[in-house]
């Protein structure tokens, strides 16, 4: 029995890459074995045998061979750079690249929307939207239209605009899930022109590699969202060079329009040590979101410019209130922020997300399924504790976010603070049945009541300072 089945490992999913060259056994041809699991094509053997004939030794070139380090205990190639065999298609009966869905299985808009709201609240024009632009991307995938009528369908990569804590990387997070695809999310501040220190454009291709464990064939059909994308806009009034700019946006198109790009395997930069792979990116799925901060000030400035005197003028600070300025973005506001045109060429499906209002953040606490509150029920429902909050203090909560600006993301720091003494002080006495989270406890003018098992008596923590 080999030490692979011993071991419980199953790699002959994996195959070898060659240690000299790092062309993987598909490319390559198949690997000659040595000592301390080191494998070699036989061009990169043959090579070395040649140049021990050039250059000679007493015993035919062999002290030479130490170029392998034999001497140096060597590890194993972790499976991380190793590739997945392609597998071969078959002409009858043609699988779903995945096997997860086929064409007849694919959820329909309407499916993808109502499971996106179980998870999140409120945004419905931003779930619709990107329902629709799902559905489309993947019944292109899983069709071969192009061959039958000549008809290619273009991709529907998506631009999000909304303000920080409105739920764009939770959003895709719940749309691959509901996929089952592979996602990989990554952020844009690190991307940087080729040959700068940071990150290539095509390390955002090597996430989504091991996000599909190193499967090409699988990660071609997943989906990648590029974060922060605001943040390579065009630098404005600099005279250096904007290496993590507009040049990175450059670099991008030939990703998001579809090419064959050469990716590392398991690692995020090109080097000798790494082996290559090709993924083509016709039909990956990007998605890009950012917060685009003063793009509400460009939209205003667009909007108000054709002020003139009299009853149908508008005024300068009419939109100075409105929270949804955003959704009122063009093309040509982006385009004044600091995108390439031809960037935003590729990014046909553009669309804003509401700011989180009270109302929206109070039912982000109660109503989604794996809503903040629910979290905190059931840890304490493993020490047999049942929590409850008080509706007034699910909207003082919610108002206390509110000024923090954060979106949802300040609910998470608001609970985290008043439930530290509680998390902290119920473990201490088994007898306690019951919490009860109070408004005056939220504004820290009083205490959460307890409730003791069996006994029907209630008390009050001592309040905090």
């Amino acid at each position: 029995m080999s030490d692979n089945l011993k071991n419980g490992n199953n790699d002959s999913e994996y195959e070898d890459v060659c240690y000299i060259c790092r062309r993987p056994e598909s490319k390559a041809g198949k690997m000659i074995h040595i000592p301390k699991n080191i494998c070699v094509c036989s061009d990169c053997m043959q090579k070395t045998f040649d140049s021990m004939d050039k250059v000679g030794g007493p015993f035919g070139g062999m002290p030479y061979m130490d170029m392998f380090n034999m001497g140096q205990p060597q590890q194993e190639v972790p499976k991380r750079q190793k590739l997945k065999k392609k597998t071969e298609k078959s002409e009858e009966k043609k699988e779903h690249p995945q096997g997860i869905f086929d064409i007849k299985h694919l959820p329909a808009p309407h499916v993808i929307k109502g499971t996106l709201d179980e998870y999140v609240v409120g945004q419905d024009f931003a779930k619709k939207v990107m329902s629709v632009a799902v559905y489309n991307h993947y019944k292109r995938v899983l069709t071969d239209s192009e061959k039958e009528d000549g008809i290619e369908i273009e991709k529907s990569n998506m631009l999000m605009i909304g303000p920080t804590g409105s739920g764009k990387t939770y959003l895709v997070k719940t749309l691959a899930k509901i996929l089952q695809v592979p996602l990989a999310i990554t952020d844009a501040t690190s991307l940087t022109e080729a040959g700068y220190i940071g990150d290539d454009v095509e390390s955002v291709l090597s996430k989504l590699l091991a996000a599909a464990d190193n499967d090409v064939e699988k990660a071609e059909h997943g989906i990648i969202f590029i974060d922060e994308i605001d943040k390579i806009a065009k630098k404005r009034n600099t005279n250096s060079r904007d290496v993590s700019g507009e040049s990175v946006q450059q670099g991008m198109l030939k990703l998001l329009e579809g090419s064959d790009v050469e990716v590392p395997v398991g690692a995020s930069s090109k080097n000798a040590m790494v082996p290559m792979t090709t993924v083509n990116t016709r039909n990956i799925l990007f998605v890009c979101g950012g917060a685009f901060p003063e793009l509400e000030k460009i939209i205003k400035k667009r909007l108000t410019k054709q002020s003139s005197i009299g009853f149908m003028s508008q005024l300068g600070d009419e939109f100075d209130k409105d929270e949804n300025i955003l959704q009122k973005a063009s093309t040509e506001d982006l385009r004044e922020f600091g995108m390439i045109p031809e960037f935003l060429g590729r990014l046909p499906v553009v669309f804003a997300l509401q700011a989180m209002t009270e109302e929206m953040l109070a039912k982000v606490l109660v109503q989604p399924k794996n809503a903040i509150i629910k979290q905190y029920q059931k840890l304490l429902a493993l020490d047999e504790v049942d929590l409850r909050f008080d509706e007034e203090a699910v909207s003082a909560i919610a108002k206390k976010a509110v000024e923090k600006k954060t979106g949802a993301r300040a609910l998470r720091a608001i609970i985290e603070d008043f439930m530290l003494d509680i998390m902290y002080e119920i473990p201490k006495d088994d007898l306690i049945g019951r919490v009860t989270i109070t408004k005056d406890y939220i504004e820290k003018s009083g205490a959460p009541l307890i409730e003791m098992r069996g006994s029907g008596e209630a008390k009050l923590l001592t309040q905090r300072d």
